[in-house]
This record gives structure tokens, C-alpha cells and sequence, in this order.
């Protein structure tokens, strides 16, 4: 059993803030004419990683690949989406 130090728990604390402000900033940035990463795309669409290895296999979304990173663009996205929409 580990007993956790003051110092612990501001440092976690310290982490956990640094955390939820990245993700507040991302949420918070216009997405029409950025690109975006696939675990941010993973993240938007609600799909797993073989998802979004189909849909850049079929050609359904376009990709680029810079140093192994897939690069989507929001654009690309919102255009399959409104592409699929059902009325």
C-alpha cells in the first residue's frame, strides 16, 4: 500500500488541469480548415481505430500521411457526414 504525499496530489492535480485546459482549447478551435489527427477524427465520429483504417482503405475519407501521422481535413469530414445524411 502506497500512501500518496501532499506533493503528489498537487502534482496530479497540477497534470489533470494542464489536461482538461488542452482539451477545452481544442474543443473551442473552428475545425472547417484545420487538419485534423486520426485520434481526434476517432474521437469526433464515435469509431474505432480499424474504422478509420476502412474508411481510408475504400477511399470513403481522404488522408494524407505525413512521417506516419494520418492528417485529415475537417472539411473532408464534414462533407462524408452531410454526404450520408438521411432524411
Amino acid at each position: 500500500m502506497e500512501i500518496a504525499s501532499r506533493q503528489d496530489l498537487v502534482e496530479f492535480k497540477n497534470e489533470l488541469l494542464s489536461e482538461i485546459r488542452i482539451l477545452l482549447s481544442e474543443k473551442n478551435e473552428q475545425p472547417s480548415s484545420r487538419w485534423l489527427r486520426s485520434a481526434q477524427v476517432r474521437r469526433l465520429l464515435s469509431i474505432s481505430p480499424g474504422t478509420l483504417q476502412q474508411m481510408r482503405i475504400s477511399g470513403e475519407l481522404k488522408y494524407t500521411k505525413v512521417g506516419g501521422i494520418h492528417f485529415y481535413q475537417a472539411s473532408d469530414i464534414e462533407s462524408m457526414l452531410l454526404k450520408n445524411l438521411t432524411e
